[in-house]
């Protein structure tokens, strides 16, 4: 008899998760929104891999970005915190910073969704991009914000972090499609 052929289970996402807080990495509160990414991301099977809470300072938040893809080797960064009108607000720009490539269908997506809830959602300055083989995507600040968000995005997360990592065929080619 043959040997049955089993095609590769792909490798569990890798991902890191940074909180952009001021607060937070003083000690002066609690990461809650950090808690239900970790949550949220298990539902998808990814492993944490890489967390930091960081201040809201650009420098560091580009800093930590580019060691969670290239030291700590993330398919998937999430970052929370730091999306607002704030002046202190900067994990967009640091993200825009560090990424190749943008992906505006996932903060569009994210908005759309937020506004049927609120027309707060439109504030969000979220941002979401690769660079090299990592997606960045920006979440904000608050639990409930983070959960709302990232269950919009969270069914398309893996088939994207397989292309990204070049585990998927091409969606031309499925006769099924």
């Amino acid at each position: 008899m043959g040997e049955e052929k089993r095609s590769p289970r792909p490798a569990a996402v890798r991902a890191g998760i940074l909180t952009a807080s001021d607060k937070g990495s003083r000690g002066e509160r609690e990461d809650e929104s950090g808690k239900v990414i970790r949550e949220l991301l298990g539902r998808i099977g990814a492993e944490v891999v890489a967390y930091e809470i960081v201040p809201d300072e650009l420098e560091i938040i580009k800093g930590r970005l580019i060691a969670f893809g290239e030291e700590f080797r993330c398919d998937l960064v999430v970052t929370t915190g730091g999306t607002g009108f704030s002046p202190r607000d900067v994990t967009p720009e640091a993200t825009l910073a560090v990424i190749h490539r943008q992906v505006p269908g996932i903060p569009e997506a994210m908005r759309a969704e937020s506004l049927k809830k609120t027309p707060h959602a439109m504030l969000s300055r979220a941002v979401a991009g690769i660079r090299g083989k990592t997606l960045i995507v920006n979440l904000p600040g608050s639990p409930r914000g983070v959960r709302e968000n990232l269950e919009v995005i969270l069914p398309a997360l893996p088939h994207g972090m397989d292309i990204l990592r070049g585990d998927a065929g091409e969606c031309a080619t499925n006769p099924q499609l």
